[in-house]
């Protein structure tokens, strides 16, 4: 018998037996629409999370100093001397003050805005654009000034789209508005990241009366981002001659981590929906058994007529391939329609720009891994058709 023949017969002996056919292939069905889920669900995840930390700075390396460990300080000229030692490491600081007070805007009080004090590079580091009026200069530092950048939702909110040259109160300070940064992703709305008041560190340093508590340090590559992070390290344990005095986190270390960590727990969920496929390989070799048991005559007449031992063989165990392909085909189908559905489900309940997307690896795993099922488990089958006696089978009623 020809494979074409084979694979024909497989097609009508599945069409001559549709409710059936789909029962056995159910497990095949859910098991592939399950994994393609999980899998994407991860996807989903990981890029999402990639997009938050690249938000926050995968590009930077966080300094913060605990206070303990040493009675040394560091300055803001060591710091700035630190990075123009290392330039194959490092491209640009910013100093992070964070000034307390009350942000007012004449009479109404702003719970939720945060002023924090920075340098010029600041906006650089992480690539925001003033879309009104200047940013930040050097002569603004060294002047300490009293002007301010805010964020487009103050300027929108309470300025009508026209923040610059208006003042605001932080304490008892007032600030001119010399800029307004552009809107950021997801940031909009009260107690975002578009509702933040910028200002000179200097300025913040002398309204505080605090010591520069934080840093962030532009680095030059996040693939040498390890390394960038131990120089830094290098250099401040030569000034405080202790590790308990500062801290250097790299986001682009705990991104890494955070995807590691990630993608164990989705292989593990995978794997535990991948076991419905096991299910489903069982139900495939349960029907193909008495598919065997009710064609028994069939496979007698065959092998009196010379029909060799392979060629039943594998007439079986391509219906059982053809089966577990097809349920395949149609798990696909339906792991993209439960992955837009939970897509959606997503964004409705968690407002949270979150796309359960497979990839095309996962997909054609699925479709292979179905495939292979069907061969697998309907062998057994199979071979106990090719075994049959022809004589008995004749025999058989």
């Amino acid at each position: 018998m020809k494979i074409t023949e084979s694979f024909l017969q497989a097609f009508q002996n599945i069409w001559n037996s549709k409710m059936r056919s789909f029962l056995t292939m159910l497990g095949i069905i859910i098991g592939i629409a399950s994994v393609m889920v999980i899998i994407g669900m991860g996807n989903g995840m990981e890029r999402y999370m990639t997009g938050m930390f690249q938000d926050m700075g995968t590009n930077t390396l966080q300094v913060q100093f605990t206070g303990y460990g040493s009675s040394a300080t560091v300055s803001d000229e060591d710091m700035y001397d630190i990075v123009e030692r290392n330039p194959e490491h490092f491209v640009a600081i910013s100093p992070a003050v964070y000034v307390a007070g009350t942000v007012k805007i004449g009479t109404e009080t702003m719970g939720r805005t945060s002023a924090v004090g920075v340098s010029e590079d600041y906006f650089y580091i992480y690539n925001d654009e003033i879309i009104d009026g200047r940013g930040i200069r050097y002569t603004d530092i060294i002047n300490r000034e009293k002007i301010c950048v805010v964020g487009s939702y103050i300027s929108e909110e309470y300025f009508g789209g026209n923040a610059v040259g208006q003042t605001i109160r932080i304490g008892a300070n007032k600030f001119t508005i010399v800029g307004v940064l552009e809107t950021q992703e997801e940031g909009s709305g009260e107690g975002g990241s578009d509702d933040y008041v910028y200002v000179p560190y200097t300025t913040a340093v002398r309204l505080t009366s605090a010591n520069i508590a934080g840093y962030i340090v532009m680095i030059v590559s996040e693939d040498n981002a390890t390394a960038s992070k131990q120089v830094l390290e290098n250099e401040l344990y030569d000034i405080f001659r202790s590790d308990d005095a500062y801290m250097v986190i790299s986001m682009t270390e705990i991104l890494n981590m955070m995807s590691e960590m990630l993608t164990v727990m989705i292989t593990v969920l995978a794997v535990i929906a991948a076991i419905s496929l096991v299910v489903g390989g069982i139900g495939i070799m349960n029907i193909m058994l008495v598919s065997v048991s009710e064609r028994t005559r069939e496979i007698g007449i065959r092998k009196a007529l010379g029909a060799k031992e392979r060629y039943i063989l594998s007439q079986f165990v391509i219906e059982a391939a053809v089966t577990s392909a097809i349920g395949g085909v149609i798990g696909i189908a339906f792991g993209f329609g439960l992955s837009s559905i939970a897509s959606m489900l997503l964004v409705a309940l968690l407002e949270v720009d979150l796309a359960v997307t497979p990839s095309l690896g996962s997909i054609a795993i699925a479709f292979g891994a179905s495939a292979a099922i069907g061969i697998l488990f309907g062998f057994l089958p199979a071979n106990k058709a090719a075994k049959l006696n022809p004589i008995d089978a004749l025999r058989y009623e």
